[in-house]
């Protein structure tokens, strides 16, 4: 599964990264890149996506996220002779569940640091992991619908 020298390259990024933002920022300290576009915020964010939280998250985020980097790393492992684009698609996404498990599990929060504000809209600080999860999730559901779709059009034409 060569795949999961993407994995590695993510996890390791992500980890990189956060260290770097760890040791030169405080906390809500922010750097702008791009004024009023983008920015390095250093915040730390305690629940899942976008800080949601509730009593007992901090017990049951680290053990979901345990369960589905294991469920991610099963289906990977039972995909490992479909398409390319499939096999990265969870391969990026296995890299960003770990990326966001180690610091839950060492720190019991994660680090976000990209900060982007369009046109007076505020999206959510967020890190590595989670750009890696999300364009892993976008590559899947794109491998899902329209590469599977087209095979199958492709396949039902020569038969």
């Amino acid at each position: 599964m060569t795949v999961l020298v993407y994995t590695i390259f993510v996890v390791i990024l992500d980890q990189v990264t956060k260290q770097i933002a760890r040791t030169s920022m405080t906390f809500h300290d922010s750097i702008p890149v791009i004024r009023n576009f983008f920015h390095f915020t250093y915040v730390e964010n305690s629940g899942i996506a976008f800080g949601i939280n509730f009593p007992g998250g901090s017990v049951i985020f680290p053990i979901a996220s345990i369960i589905a980097t294991v469920a991610v790393f099963y289906y990977l492992w039972l995909v490992r002779k479909d398409q390319i684009v499939v096999r990265l698609s969870l391969a990026l996404i296995l890299g960003g569940a770990i990326g966001n498990l180690i610091d839950r599990l060492l720190f019991g929060k994660v680090v976000d640091f990209f900060d982007f504000s369009i046109a007076g809209y505020h999206w959510p600080v967020f890190n590595v992991s989670d750009s890696s999860v999300t364009i892993g999730l976008i590559l899947f559901l794109y491998s899902s619908f329209i590469v599977k779709n087209t095979l199958k059009t492709v396949n039902n034409e020569n038969n």
